[in-house]
């Protein structure tokens, strides 16, 4: 409303009696006397609208016409999404890939084939999405894949992963004769893929396909791809698959391999010839599974001294000795920033620490270290003392066996008569006591106020288990009151800590893509971890 004032009279410019005041003092309310309306009739037959004199009130605000919005027309390849850097564009179209294959025969990568046919620009980007890394789930992908390259063999040159360790025979046929039948996947076909792929850095194989490895395909990946860097042979121990790799022994071998990480996990009957032929040629190896196999000594310390390896896993190899391995930790060049070393073994049928040597071993492990495995080892309450530097930057430690409870709760607190502003607090999360009976464990114990399940443990949020302590936890309401969770994954079993905030999904660098915490299978490759290898790392026994 605007500001009221006095208007004198022209012809009388002194008087306070006549004139009249501007504008004219009414209701807020007040909309001019023809618009008042009495039964839904105008009650005044006037013709004098004040608004419209604008005496009081003001104009009414014109309503803003809404503008029609302009369609913008885009020649083909000019939307925003078609114009992002390619860099940008394929950080976009990765997030539709899935590693982990659906199960049984159901489509997969719907989004991107859908993206394949929105544009040529798009086309491009997600064929690069599309065939970098190939899964082979069971052989009729396989035969698809190989039909594409040999139609259009330039699609060969984008592969850089071929990765069988989601492949299940029996997801397609039942019986072996069935299998070998339809010839989808055998040594023939598989040669002939990798002769189309000439770019291959990782293959990653596993039992189900290791009678299809025969001695050429051995040939083409060892000598025929100048750029593998991953190689994963994970339980292939077939007859076939031994005699091929026997059979390229006597072949005339570089004196380099390109490749860096290599996993013969439970390849338990190659000959011990094979790793002392295989391991002086990988001077730029970084991880090495040799978990369950015959590598020997000389093997071992064959390694060139310009590998860098951060990965090492020697579970359950009964041919080395442990003064040698001990030496080689120490004084071999290769290993001084190893982040996962698992020495575990199975102390039922094999034990290749024992307590002098666990005492020589511990001190000379390095700061870089995240993962350790002592399992099956014997250890006294000394160690304890030794351990507890590891446990300021371990993540993993899998304990071995004769200590107490009492005494695998000094890793979590500090001694009565040690310095509080000394403790520095531990940053484990994962903490290995299946190599105990549940007697020997005191399970009432583990629930104490001094216990390593009580809160000054954190963070340490899971604890393996034996089955027969999972067994008897699993169903006491003392766990879940503790909070805690009793839970199993095939042979395996824990105690998850409840969290009470965001929980720590176990996502590290280190790991590669695997998310649980107590990996027993060194991965060669960047990827979610699943099928076969799985199985391997999280779900069996050692």
């Amino acid at each position: 409303m605007a500001e009221t004032q006095f208007m004198p009279p022209v012809t009388q410019p002194h008087s306070r009696l006549h004139g009249c005041w501007f504008p004219a003092v009414a209701a807020n309310n007040f909309h001019g006397w023809k618009q008042i309306g009495v039964k839904g009739k105008p009650a005044s037959k006037s013709y004098g609208d004040l608004q419209a004199l604008r005496i009081v009130w003001s104009t009414a605000p014109t309503p803003k016409k809404l503008s029609t919005p302009v369609e913008v027309q885009r020649s083909p390849g000019d939307s925003p999404l078609e114009r992002l850097p390619t860099e940008i564009k394929n950080q976009i179209i990765d997030h539709l890939v899935l590693d982990i294959p659906p199960e049984g025969l159901s489509s997969r990568n719907a989004d991107l084939m859908a993206m394949l046919l929105t544009s040529r620009t798009l086309h491009s980007a997600t064929l690069n999405a599309l065939y970098r890394n190939i899964t082979i789930p069971h052989s009729r992908i396989f035969r698809k894949f190989l039909a594409h390259l040999t139609q259009n063999p330039e699609l060969g040159t984008i592969v850089r992963r071929l990765d069988f360790s989601h492949f299940n025979p029996t997801s397609l046929f039942t019986t072996a004769s069935e299998r070998a039948t339809t010839r989808n996947l055998t040594h023939e076909t598989l040669l002939r893929c990798l002769e189309l792929t000439p770019y291959l850095r990782e293959f990653l194989a596993q039992e189900y396909v290791d009678e299809d490895i025969d001695v050429h395909v051995l040939r083409k990946l060892f000598f025929g791809l100048e750029r593998l860097q991953g190689l994963d042979f994970c339980a292939c121990s077939s007859a076939p698959f031994k005699a091929a790799f026997e059979a390229i022994l006597s072949d005339n071998w570089p004196q380099t391999l390109p490749i860096t990480r290599l996993s013969l996990h439970r390849c338990i009957n190659l000959p011990s010839a094979v790793f002392e032929t295989l391991l002086p040629r990988l001077p730029y190896l970084t991880h090495l599974d040799v978990a369950g196999t015959r590598i020997t000594d000389a093997a071992l310390m064959s390694i060139p001294h310009t590998a860098r390896i951060t990965h090492l896993n020697l579970a359950k190899c009964k041919l080395l000795s442990s003064g040698v391995v001990i030496d080689f930790l120490t004084n071999h060049p290769a290993v001084k920033n190893l982040v996962y070393l698992s020495l575990a073994a199975d102390f039922r049928s094999y034990e290749l620490l024992d307590e002098d040597d666990v005492t020589r071993l511990i001190p000379i492990l390095p700061s870089t270290l995240r993962s350790l495995s002592l399992k099956g080892s014997t250890m006294n309450a000394s160690h304890i003392n030794l351990l507890r530097p590891l446990t300021k930057h371990l993540e993993e430690l899998s304990m071995g066996r004769r200590l107490k409870a009492e005494d695998i709760n000094r890793l979590f607190l500090p001694d009565e008569d040690m310095e509080q502003l000394d403790w520095v607090p531990h940053t484990l999360k994962y903490l290995d006591l299946s190599d105990y009976i549940a007697s020997s464990l005191n399970l009432p114990a583990l629930f104490g106020s001094a216990s390593l399940l009580n809160r000054h443990s954190a963070p340490l949020e899971v604890v393996e288990l034996p089955d027969d302590a999972y067994t008897r936890l699993s169903r006491s309401p003392v766990v879940t009151r503790a909070g805690w969770t009793a839970t199993d994954f095939g042979s395996r079993a824990w105690l998850v800590r409840k969290p009470e905030g965001t929980r720590d999904h176990g996502f590290r660098d280190w790991k590669m893509g695997a998310a649980f915490w107590g990996m027993r299978k060194v991965p060669v490759a960047f990827s979610n971890v699943g099928g076969m290898y799985g199985s391997y790392m999280f779900k069996r026994h050692l």
